[in-house]
C-alpha cells in the first residue's frame, strides 16, 4: 500500500495507528457510512472531516458519519461569528485530497481543526486516510496531537 500525506505524517510524528482498506463503490456518496459497513465498524466510531468557514478562515470539522457539523457550534469553538460550508473545490485544494477522503491530518496547508467532543467515548476512532476506500484508526487523543486540534461539541445527531 502506498502511503498518503497522512500516513507520512502521522509515522514522521510516530503516532500508532492502524490503516484499514475496503473497495469504494463509486455510486455511494456518503463515504463514512460506507466506512463503517465495510470495516465491520459502529457508525458513531467513523468521523467524517469537513471544511467550513468561519469569519473568513477555512477551519476542519471532524464529526461523527451518523451527524452533521453543527456550524454554530463550530464557530464558537473558534471564536468565530459565523460559518458556512466550503465549497468542495477550495476544500480539495487547500487539504490536498478529494471529497470522501479528505484526512483530517496531513493536509496541504495546515488549518485549524475541532473534533466532536463524542471522539473521547471510544478508545480508537476512525478518519479518513486520505482516499475513498482507507481509513486509518486512532486514539482521539494522537488525532488531537497530529491535528492540534481542539475538542468541542461540534457534532448534531
Amino acid at each position: 500500500m502506498a502511503g498518503t500525506p497522512a500516513t507520512v505524517a502521522l509515522t514522521a510524528m510516530s503516532i500508532r495507528f492502524v490503516p484499514h482498506e475496503y473497495t469504494h463503490d463509486d455510486a455511494v456518496s456518503s463515504f463514512g457510512l460506507e466506512a463503517a459497513e465495510a470495516l465491520g465498524v459502529e457508525p458513531d466510531r467513523v468521523f467524517k472531516t469537513l471544511l467550513a468557514e468561519a469569519d473568513g478562515a477555512l477551519v476542519v470539522g471532524v464529526v461523527p458519519v451518523t451527524g452533521t457539523l453543527d456550524l454554530k457550534a463550530l464557530a464558537a469553538a473558534v471564536g468565530a461569528k459565523k460559518a458556512v460550508m466550503a465549497d468542495a473545490a477550495v476544500a480539495e485544494r487547500k487539504t490536498g485530497y478529494v471529497v470522501g477522503g479528505i484526512s483530517p491530518i496531513g493536509q496541504k496547508t495546515p488549518l485549524t481543526t475541532v473534533l466532536d467532543e463524542t471522539a473521547e467515548l471510544f478508545d480508537t476512532i476512525f478518519v479518513s486516510g486520505g482516499r475513498r476506500g482507507f481509513d486509518i484508526e486512532l486514539s482521539p487523543t494522537d488525532l488531537v496531537a497530529a491535528t492540534s486540534a481542539v475538542l468541542a461539541g461540534i457534532g448534531r445527531a
